[in-house]
């Protein structure tokens, strides 16, 4: 496969800045996943790796090669989109192969390559039929398979799951990512679904707005945001963003770093009438609605003037209506200052154990 280096990449359409300076190293056999809300600049990112928007500025490679001014069908790449793109006319075997001929590649060579994806995506069924008579997810595995005959150096997904309903979403994603696994190769999948790119990434690209807000593996993305907007847009529920000197009213923190504006807390990481190892001493809180989940339940709180979020087992869920008590460990305090970047709690969590 190959790896992709993208350096201080510019786009603008007009007066308006879409990237603005990004660079972004993507690993040899890497799937990466760019992720962020509509209108936040991944699907122009992934275009101009494809090749199909022009850079303003900055500069991409591709395995070594520099491909900034390089036509797209030069780039050795392979894209799937949201709408599948499916001749209508052709069967599957001819969708499959159409590229191939495209290229007049030997037919015995077509014949191998797509008998080797039809195996590899379950389609060897399905060679017969048309688009027509095939269902979403069926769609969607034509239109990898298409992009895995051509054996290319990256693959690039372009929300291909969106069109799709929760359940076959959900399993689409096991799909890719036990071809990535067959395939080891490097790809570049953009959402604007955080639970896709939880699910599915060795790493996670943030963007907001044409910047990159954070990189890295979705553990780390998760517990350690790098500022308020990560901690907003990854996680289900919500992180709980309170400010610092409102939770320092009600009891719910102790002390914290010089400068902190904001304190966040995921849900997970409160505990609901029985006090442990606590920042501060615990907060009475009055139950107003509780969703619940199956094995789990959403508790949604209001804590004097702070409206807060926890998640508990389900069997250990209170009624609305309930006055609890919530406490919190240390570690699982996130402060951010008044610009809304992370802050440093190892000073603050030593002096709190001494």
């Amino acid at each position: 496969m190959a790896t992709v280096s993208i350096r201080h990449l510019g786009k603008d359409h007009g007066a308006t800045q879409v990237l603005g300076d990004v660079s972004l190293e993507v690993a040899d056999g890497e799937l990466l996943v760019l992720v962020g809300p509509s209108g936040c600049g991944k699907s122009t990112l992934l275009r101009c790796i494809a090749g199909l928007e022009a850079l303003s500025r900055g500069a991409i490679s591709i395995d070594g090669r520099d491909v900034t001014n390089v036509e797209p069908r030069d780039r050795d790449i392979a894209m799937v989109f949201q709408s599948y793109a499916l001749y209508p006319h052709l069967t599957v075997r001819e969708n499959l192969a159409f590229g191939l001929k495209m290229r007049k590649t030997p037919k015995a060579e077509i014949a191998e390559r797509v008998g080797e994806a039809a195996a590899m995506l379950g389609l060897d069924e399905l060679l017969e039929r048309l688009p027509g008579h095939l269902s979403g997810g069926q769609r969607q595995r034509v239109a990898m398979g298409r992009a895995v005959v051509r054996r290319p150096k990256v693959f690039l997904f372009d929300e291909p799951l969106s069109n799709l309903d929760a359940s076959l979403r959900g399993q689409m994603r096991v799909e890719l990512m036990r071809l990535h696994q067959k395939l080891s190769a490097t790809m570049i999948y953009v959402t604007h679904d955080q639970v896709e790119a939880m699910t599915l990434a060795d790493r996670i690209a943030v963007l907001d707005k044409g910047a990159l807000m954070q990189v890295g593996p979705p553990s780390e993305v998760y517990d350690r945001p790098a500022n308020l907007f990560v901690a907003r847009f990854i996680g289900t529920p919500e992180m709980n963003l309170c400010d610092a000197a409102a939770a320092r009213r009600v009891g719910l923190v102790g002390e914290l770093p010089a400068g902190t504006q904001h304190i966040g807390l995921r849900a997970e990481s409160l505990t609901l009438g029985r006090p442990q190892a606590v920042i501060g001493e615990g907060s009475a809180a009055v139950v107003e609605v509780v969703e619940h989940l199956g094995w789990e339940a959403l508790i949604h709180l209001q804590l004097d003037e702070l409206r807060i979020v926890a998640r508990v087992e389900s069997r250990d869920a209170p009624r609305p209506g309930d006055k609890v008590r919530v406490t919190a460990s240390l570690e699982a305090l996130h402060a951010f200052d008044a610009g809304g970047e992370r802050l440093d709690l190892t000073t603050t969590a030593r002096r709190e154990r001494a």
